[in-house]
């Protein structure tokens, strides 16, 4: 993150150049991307397909079953939107990006429909 930029100057950026996505939408992915570096050993820079199932799993974990209508209300319906949120955060200097690092790397990671219909871990309930 740069030191040059505030969140709030940041965001009204944001504002300026891409409404496509609600600020709670930017503000989920780079809390999933806290999330997955506090599930490392170590923290290090995350692929695009890593931190797209970060957001799944820390998505899961904050709303539950109602992950998927909660980040469509955000403007979040594919991995793709992800990468566009995170591109935005790399372009506005709150995220910082590898040389290789691209927006495809996002493309068809998984697909909204069938991860947030199928393998919801209900806490409390053991599967045998």
């Amino acid at each position: 993150m740069s030191d040059d930029v505030t969140l709030e100057q940041a965001f009204q950026r944001i504002g300026q150049r891409d409404g496509r996505y609600h600020e709670r939408g930017y503000l989920f992915v780079l809390a999933a991307l806290e999330y997955a570096q506090a599930r490392l050993p170590a923290r290090r820079h995350l692929s695009g397909a890593e931190l797209a199932w970060a957001c799944r799993d820390f998505a899961w974990e904050q709303f539950g079953l109602l992950a998927p209508a909660v980040l469509g209300h955000w403007g979040i319906a594919s991995t793709e939107d992800l990468g566009a949120i995170v591109f935005t955060l790399i372009d506005v200097g709150l995220l910082a990006r590898q040389p290789s690092d691209k927006p495809e790397d996002f493309d068809a990671v998984y697909a909204f429909a069938e991860v947030f219909r199928a393998g919801y871990r209900w806490p409390g309930v053991e599967r045998g």
